[in-house]
């Protein structure tokens, strides 16, 4: 057996994680051959419904869960952290505007990112799903001055993955078959859900759909799928949302598969002219624990406009936070970290 891996979660007793916890125990993020221990993290209002989901995982006797362990604040949670899905973060509230929100969850974020810095593994990998998911990775980062913030990303694999889904139901093809798809920019309604790349068994999909439905109504029903889920449910994403996260960090600990391209919200580091710091999300192949912006891909003026437009959004986020920030921390050399499980 390997030696186990320790993967702290926040928000561990909410809709999303009763749906991850269950499968990062039956090997599905590293694989069946890697023993983990849990590290849930929660407010101490909820320790008691996280202890009863603690038994829960417990009675499935799951032969690579090592330990559980539960806690209420994220110095201790993160403790000796090889991962990190850092899911809990304040939702908004009735009259609450976006700068409240984005204010109420940089607080969260900063000491989240402190606490990384100060008791994780040194080479821990940073998943936010907590939004605003883009703009809370970049406070969490910019309060890990130890820690490289490639180490750190946010999810846009849900949109890649509903952007799969769609075109594969639009097409009558099994998502599998679905290939290339691309999110830029923001976890919102600005995020560009690119097709120009995408291919079903080696054709391209923009040669087998309609422009104007492309255009008119497949980029906005990606763009508000979360909308219409609560709206047809009454909560937010929770399966779908674990999904996400678990394909989204198998893919950054063990690769991405026949190499194809996924969508992550990574730091910019200036590529396809985006602005140096952002979390942007970008085309990514991972390999050997490392993933990379998919370079040289050829943008219309159409995309160009759609990639400016979600840029700005979250530079409008950045400055409504930019005070809380600590001073820009300057990245020379990609992150080269690979450890065990990486």
């Amino acid at each position: 057996m390997k030696k186990p891996v320790c993967i702290a979660v926040t928000g561990a007793s909410g809709g999303i994680s009763s749906s991850l916890l269950f499968r990062l125990a039956a090997g599905e993020m590293l694989g069946l051959d890697q023993p983990i221990i849990l590290q849930l993290v929660e407010v101490p209002q909820a320790m008691a419904s996280l202890s009863g989901l603690a038994l829960e995982l417990e009675d499935c006797a799951l032969p690579l869960l090592q330990d559980i362990r539960t806690f209420d604040n994220p110095e201790q949670g993160f403790a000796a952290a090889d991962y990190a899905i850092l899911i809990g973060a304040r939702p908004r509230g009735a009259g609450m505007e976006r700068n409240d929100l984005l204010t109420a969850n940089a607080q969260i974020f900063e000491r989240q990112g402190k606490a990384l810095n100060d008791y994780a593994n040194p080479d821990v990998r940073v998943l936010v799903v907590g939004n605003p998911a883009n703009t809370n990775a970049l406070i969490a980062s910019r309060n890990a001055p130890n820690l490289n913030p490639k180490q750190f990303s946010a999810l846009t694999r849900l949109d890649h993955n509903r952007a799969k889904g769609l075109v594969a139901k639009h097409l009558g093809v099994n998502a599998e078959a679905v290939e290339n798809v691309i999110i830029w920019g923001n976890h919102s309604s600005t995020q560009y859900p690119d097709l120009n790349q995408a291919q079903v068994k080696g054709e391209s999909v923009l040669k087998q759909i309609d422009e104007t439905y492309y255009h008119d109504e497949l980029i906005p029903r990606i763009q508000q799928r979360g909308s219409e889920i609560i709206k047809a449910r009454g909560h937010s994403s929770a399966a779908s949302a674990a999904q996400a996260i678990i394909d989204h960090m198998h893919d950054w600990a063990l690769g991405t598969q026949n190499d194809d391209i996924v969508s992550m919200a990574t730091y910019s580091d200036g590529s396809y002219g985006i602005e140096k710091g952002l979390f942007y999300s970008f085309p990514m192949r991972c390999q050997n624990g490392i993933c990379e912006i998919e370079q040289g891909l050829s943008l219309s003026d159409f995309s160009k406009e759609r990639m400016r437009l979600t840029q700005n959004e979250l530079l409008e986020e950045k400055a409504s936070v930019n005070h809380l920030l600590p001073r820009f921390k300057q990245v020379v050399d990609p992150l080269s970290v690979r450890g065990e499980g990486f």
